[in-house]
Parts: structure tokens; C-alpha cells; sequence
């Protein structure tokens, strides 16, 4: 365990502070509000032994004195008891709910600004980081980086409370405070131990806490491969294995609590036998009166909870800051994009043009045991140019570069080198929200949200059900939708799961298409439809895309040969480009990817003929 998590240092401490100042100066009003109804409590926690003390001395004493007690003492005995207690009940009342509003409000701050930068971060940075890891931070690393915020005005009113007893003990007898101010170092001692040996432990179980959230989170999205390879029991052993280290660890902070707390709250309970001990030598004496040390021996008894706040923040620290450390990583992450000011021409289809563009990802390799970056090259200066209202099809093998030239043209990235220009304006000088309302793209990679086929279609815009169902005619999904109970209404389910994948490609092809882009980028996006279902979105889309430049990732012949012009990848190359006939003609990687494409299609043809005749 020490290899994994750092030993509490004054470092660490420092960071802590740093991470508590950061969040009262973003919570400055409600933490003000919780520090001041927390040093009520704690002036009214001492002012109780005093009223004790009072009610002791008059007219609790004179009564057992007198054997009496008239209805005037009575109502004096309920009067101050009764007032101290609502102020301090006032006080708690006040302390909980502000820092209680604080704390949420820190956390929903702060999953907004990580979900901002989420939102800022390219698609490269996206990609180096796991999904489970990224929700771990928006949700447990930040809640448990304000935790601590919560037993925090409670200790500042614990700070207050022992002054404030300090000074009663002064006031009374210079031997009592003695007796206090050795007890009161003592605990503060016993607390910074607590502390030192709480911290490596509680910061374990907070990594451990998001690598749950991790494996998790993979295991769900990964439901689907998970399930058809059956490997549900090692998928369920690697969640045990974690979710027991997780244990283990929680059951070493409990027992560190379960050490150190009887040895915290015993403290104050010796200190109040220390001073009835030297409170009867000194009532002996003639210098104290018995309301007195019942005054502060109560004081002492009432210490012994609230003192424990101490030890809360001190266990909460290191926890804040692995939290905030994980919750930063997100904040400082650099390689967002930068946006300019310039806006898209209203004109109808749009003139797209790359010229020069090269991209290469980040890759890790293993050198002679030490892990290295490497630079794989997945586009290599490319040059495009595809006219105004064209169709192109962009055809290549596997890892030729065609989907990464997708997210250049859409500015998902950008590239190292060269540019991407619409209408001869720069992406990179657009301002930003601009592309989005001149350019679609639909992914292989379809997704749709838990709302009805409506919302999933239209996402928060404003289009009318006729805009909606024109897009699902031109998607070839009119005829499913319209056959679904609620229609457009239907709910779909997380993510889409009572549909079949092509009508999810067709959800999310009427999604692009109610937009009316001028720029339509289609990356395998009819993958998992049939052929004649294909070849009739294809031609819909020509017919009503007027106003709309078509790039097509392209695997089949039918979408092959419905294009204007096709580009021929290789390695991230552009090999060659024309007509499909043309290629076909002067280019022998063309011919021999097209043609396997349609001995393919034959042979599945071909097989499912037997099929039927065998049914037959």
C-alpha cells in the first residue's frame, strides 16, 4: 500500500487548505451563513454550562437547602434552560442547512464545469481517456472533494465552543483552566495522530472508490460483447476483485476509526474527572463554590461530541485532495479547440475543400520495459475539393484513413497540418456553434438517447412533426415509426435497445437530415440496413439534397455507384479520384477492393437463394 498512496506530509496538508480555500471563495455567502450559526452553537454549547452553573448556584441550591422549590423557581430554572437551548438549536438549524447548500451547490458547480470541459476537449483527448474514469471524475471524485464541507463548519464551531471554554474556565478558577488547557492540546494531538494515520488509508479507499466506478462503467457499456463471448463470470470476477480491494480498504479506515475514536472521546470524559477531582480540593479549600465545578465539569461532558468535528476534517482532507487532484487533471487538461469569430456564407450547398491535411494519433508502446508515445499516421496529406451540391464517395480498405478524414471535415480534430475549409472559410477561424448549423454527420457508430423517437430526432430543436416525418421519408423510417403504439411518441428506450440497428441508423439519419445541412458527411451510416433499403436512402437524399454537398463513406456498390465522383484511400493516401468507372479502368486497388465487395454481395446472395429453396 505505501508504493500506491503517498504518506500525509505538510504538502499534503497544504493542498488540502488550498482545496477548502477554493471552495469557500466559490461558496462564500452560504459558508459565511454556516460559520456564523456554527459559532452560535458553539458559544451557546458554552453558555450552557454556564446557565447550569447559574441554575445551581440560584435557585437550585437554596431549594434543596430550604427543602422547597416554589413555581417562581421553577419557571427561572425552565426560562434559561429552555432559552439557551432554542439558540442553540437555532444555531445547528442554521450551520446544517447553510453548509448543506454549500456543499451541493459545490458539487453541481463543479459537474458543470467538468462536463464543460468534457464538452471543450477534442476528440484526440477523448480518446486517451476511458469512459468509466471520465464519470468517475464528474460524480464521485467531485462529491468526495466537498465532503469535507460538510463536518467543516461544525469544526469551526468547535474552534469557537473551546475559546469560549477556555475563557469560562479562566473566569472561574486559573486551576480549572489548567486542568483545561492541558486537555485541550491533548486532544488536538490525538486528532492530528488520527489524522496521520487516516490519511494514506482514506486516500487508498478514495482510488479504489473510482476504479469501481471504472470497471463499472466498462462492464455496462461492454454489456453487449461481454454477453456474446460469454465471459460474464470473468467480467463479474474482475468487478469482485476490485469491489473487494474497495472492501478491505473501507474495513481498514473503519478500523482506524474504530481505533482512535474511543481514545478521542475519552479524552474530554478524563478531563472532566480531572476536574471534579481538583474542583472538590478546591471547593474544600473555600475558593470554588460546587456550581462552579459542576459549570465546568459539565462544560467537559459536553465537549466530548462536538470535539470529534476535528477529526472529521482531518479524515476528510486527504480525500478532498485525491478527489480535487483527479477533478483538476480534468480542469488544467490542455488541447481545446480555439474558435475564431468568422461565420459560414448562407449559401445553399456547401463548397468543401482540404488541402494538405495530415493527422497522426497518439499511440503507447512498450520499449525495453518502459512505456513510449508513438505517432501512428492516419491521414497523409490529403487534398480534396468537392463541388457545391455534389455526391462523393470515399472507398478504401480497412485503416485506410476514411473515418478519421470524416471527423477532420467535421472538426472533431483538427489536423497537424494543412486546413479544412467550407465555402473557402477556415473551420478553425469559425466561430464556434457555427459549423453545427451549416454541417451533419451520422456515424457508424449509432446513438440514441432514452426519449421518444421525436426528441431523438430533433434533440431540443425547434422542427415541426411535418419536418419530422419528411426526414424519416428521406431515412426510409416513416413506415416503422408510424407502426410503433405512440408513433413519434414512442420512447426508445437507453439506447434505443427495443430497436433493431437499422432502424437506429435511420433514427439517426433523420436526425442529420431535419437540419437541412449544407454539408452531409455519412460514415458507414447504412451499415445495418438492407441493400434495396440503402439504395433508396441514397437516391431520397439525392432527390431532396438540392441544397446539400454529400460525402459518403462508401463499402457497397450500390452507394459506390450513386456517387458524382469517388476517392480512392490507401494508407491515408489519396491513391485516386474520379468517376467509378473511371477507377475502375486506371486503378488496380479500386478494382480489386469494389470487385471483392461484390463477390461478396454475390455469395450472400447466392447463399440466401439456397436458403429459400430449401425452405421452399
Amino acid at each position: 500500500m505505501s508504493s500506491l498512496v503517498p504518506h500525509p506530509t505538510a504538502s499534503s496538508l497544504r493542498k488540502g487548505v488550498s482545496v477548502l480555500r477554493r471552495g469557500i471563495r466559490d461558496q462564500r455567502g452560504w459558508f459565511t451563513v454556516s460559520v456564523v450559526g456554527s459559532a452560535v452553537y458553539g458559544v451557546m454549547t458554552g453558555a450552557t454550562a454556564w446557565v447550569i452553573g447559574r441554575v445551581v448556584e440560584d435557585p437550585i441550591t437554596p431549594a434543596v437547602q430550604s427543602r422547597s422549590v416554589t413555581a417562581g423557581q421553577l419557571w427561572h430554572v425552565a426560562g434559561a434552560v429552555v432559552a439557551v437551548v432554542l439558540l442553540n438549536v437555532a444555531g445547528v438549524i442554521v450551520r446544517r442547512v447553510a453548509a448543506g447548500v454549500a456543499f451541493f451547490n459545490l458539487g453541481a458547480i463543479y459537474r458543470r464545469k467538468v462536463t464543460r470541459q468534457y464538452l471543450r476537449l477534442p476528440l484526440s483527448w477523448h480518446h486517451r481517456h476511458p469512459s468509466g474514469q471520465l464519470l468517475s471524475n464528474a460524480n464521485a471524485d467531485v462529491e468526495s472533494t466537498w465532503n469535507v464541507f460538510n463536518p467543516l463548519p461544525m469544526a469551526i464551531g468547535v474552534v469557537v465552543m473551546l475559546v469560549f471554554a477556555a475563557v469560562q474556565m479562566l473566569v472561574v478558577d486559573v486551576w480549572l483552566a489548567v486542568v483545561g488547557l492541558t486537555v485541550f492540546p491533548v486532544l488536538l494531538l490525538a486528532n492530528l495522530a488520527f489524522q496521520r494515520r487516516m490519511s494514506p488509508r482514506a486516500t487508498r479507499a478514495q482510488q479504489l472508490r473510482a476504479e469501481v466506478s471504472e470497471v463499472a462503467h466498462e462492464s455496462f457499456e461492454a454489456a453487449l460483447v461481454v454477453k456474446s463471448l460469454g465471459r460474464e463470470d470473468q467480467e463479474a470476477e474482475r468487478f469482485r476483485r476490485v469491489t473487494h480491494e474497495l472492501r478491505d480498504a473501507n474495513i481498514l479506515v473503519g478500523r482506524t476509526r474504530g481505533t482512535f475514536d474511543p481514545a478521542i472521546e475519552a479524552i474530554p470524559q478524563l478531563g472532566t474527572l480531572a476536574v471534579i477531582l481538583v474542583g472538590v480540593w478546591r471547593v474544600q479549600t473555600g475558593h470554588l463554590t460546587a456550581a462552579e465545578v459542576v459549570q465546568i465539569a459539565y462544560l467537559f461532558s459536553l465537549l466530548a461530541f462536538p470535539v470529534r468535528a476535528l477529526g472529521w476534517v482531518l479524515a476528510e482532507i486527504p480525500r478532498s485532495v485525491v478527489g480535487w487532484e483527479r477533478v483538476d487533471a480534468v480542469l488544467q487538461a490542455r488541447g481545446e479547440m480555439t474558435y475564431g469569430a468568422a461565420a459560414l456564407p448562407a449559401t445553399s450547398a456547401a463548397h468543401l475543400s482540404v488541402r494538405d491535411v495530415s493527422y497522426a494519433y497518439d499511440e503507447s508502446a512498450q520499449d525495453g520495459g518502459e512505456r513510449q508515445r508513438e505517432r501512428f499516421l492516419a491521414v497523409d496529406r490529403v487534398t480534396l475539393d468537392l463541388p457545391p451540391g455534389g455526391t462523393v464517395a470515399v472507398v478504401g480498405p480497412t485503416g485506410s484513413g476514411k473515418s478519421t478524414l470524416t471527423t477532420l471535415l467535421l472538426r472533431l480534430v483538427d489536423p497537424d497540418t494543412g486546413e479544412v475549409l467550407v465555402d473557402d472559410v477556415d473551420l478553425r477561424t469559425v466561430r464556434r456553434g457555427g459549423l453545427a448549423e451549416a454541417a451533419a454527420l451520422v456515424s457508424q457508430e449509432t446513438f440514441v438517447f432514452d426519449d421518444t423517437v421525436r426528441g431523438n430526432i430533433t434533440l431540443g430543436a425547434d422542427r415541426t412533426d411535418e419536418e419530422v416525418w419528411a426526414a424519416l421519408r428521406v431515412a426510409q423510417g416513416e413506415e416503422f415509426v408510424r407502426a410503433l403504439p405512440g408513433g413519434l411518441d414512442t420512447r426508445v428506450g437507453e439506447r434505443g435497445t427495443s430497436f433493431s440497428g437499422g432502424q437506429r441508423q435511420r433514427i439517426a439519419l433523420a436526425r442529420a437530415v431535419v437540419r437541412r445541412p449544407r454539408l452531409l458527411v455519412l460514415d458507414d451510416a447504412t451499415s445495418a440496413v438492407d441493400p434495396s433499403v440503402e439504395q433508396a436512402i441514397l437516391a431520397a437524399l439525392r432527390d431532396s439534397a438540392a441544397g446539400t454537398t454529400v460525402l459518403v463513406v462508401a463499402y457497397r456498390m450500390a452507394t459506390i455507384t450513386l456517387a458524382d465522383e469517388v476517392v480512392y484511400l490507401e494508407e491515408g493516401r489519396v491513391v485516386d479520384h474520379g468517376t467509378h468507372a473511371q477507377l475502375r479502368e486506371r486503378c488496380p486497388g479500386y478494382e480489386r477492393l469494389v470487385t471483392a465487395y461484390a463477390r461478396e454481395a454475390a455469395e450472400r446472395a447466392a447463399v440466401a437463394a439456397d436458403e429459400e429453396k430449401v425452405q421452399a
